[in-house]
C-alpha cells in the first residue's frame, strides 16, 4: 500500500526530497488556515492539526531538522513548537529568506537541503531559496509558480503532513514508520 503513497510524484520532485536536511515552515496560512481569531480580551486563538503536528515529529525521528519561521509573534506558536520539540522557532522574521539561510549555516547544510512550506508573498524569497519550495493547496495564486510541489490539502488541514510524508516517503522512511504503528 504504501509503494505508491505519496501518489504521482516526479523524479525530479523526489531528487529534491531525497536531498533536504531541514524543513521550514511558515506557520499563519501553512501551519494554521490563515485566520486570526481575537476574543473580545484580545487574546488570540490558532487551531492547528494533528497530521501536521505527527508529521513534523516523524520527520524529527529521522534526523531532519524542523524549524517554524513566521512574521508574527505568537506565545501559541511558542507552545505549539514546545509540545511538538521543536526548538528552531523563529517569530516576527519579515525577511524570512535570510533567516532560512542563516539557519542554513549554522546547521551546516547548503539552502538546497533545506525544504520551505509557505503559502504567501512574504514567504517568497524562502521559497525561492529553498531546495524544496512547497505550498499548501491554497496557497495564494501569485506564489504557484515558484513552488515545486503544492499539497492537496490545504494550510491547517494536514498541508503540511503531506510534505512531511513527501519527504519521509523519497528518504525510504515511510515503510518502516508504518511497521512501527501496525499491529504485530
Amino acid at each position: 500500500m504504501t509503494a505508491n503513497y505519496p501518489p504521482n510524484l516526479t523524479e525530479s520532485l523526489l531528487q529534491r526530497a531525497r536531498g533536504v536536511r531541514l524543513a521550514a515552515f511558515d506557520v499563519d496560512g501553512t501551519l494554521t488556515d490563515g485566520r486570526l481569531h481575537y476574543g473580545q480580551n484580545g487574546a488570540e486563538a490558532k487551531a492547528f492539526h494533528a497530521h501536521d503536528g505527527l508529521g513534523l515529529k516523524l520527520l524529527a525521528q529521522t534526523g531532519i531538522s524542523i524549524a517554524l519561521i513566521t512574521a508574527r509573534n505568537s506565545p501559541i506558536v511558542a507552545a505549539r513548537a514546545a509540545e511538538l520539540g521543536i526548538t528552531l522557532v523563529f517569530q516576527g522574521v519579515h525577511d524570512k529568506a535570510e533567516c532560512l539561510r542563516a539557519l542554513c549555516t549554522e546547521q551546516g547544510l547548503l539552502t538546497e537541503q533545506a525544504a520551505f512550506m509557505g503559502d504567501d508573498l512574504p514567504d517568497l524569497g524562502a521559497l525561492c531559496l529553498s531546495g524544496l519550495a512547497a505550498g499548501p493547496a491554497n496557497a495564494h495564486a501569485l506564489l504557484r509558480p515558484y513552488l515545486h510541489w503544492r499539497a492537496d490539502r490545504a494550510g491547517g488541514d494536514g498541508a503540511a503532513r503531506e510534505l512531511c510524508d513527501l519527504i519521509l516517503h523519497a528518504q525510504g522512511q515511510i515503510e518502516r514508520i508504518v511497521a512501527r504503528f501496525a499491529p504485530a
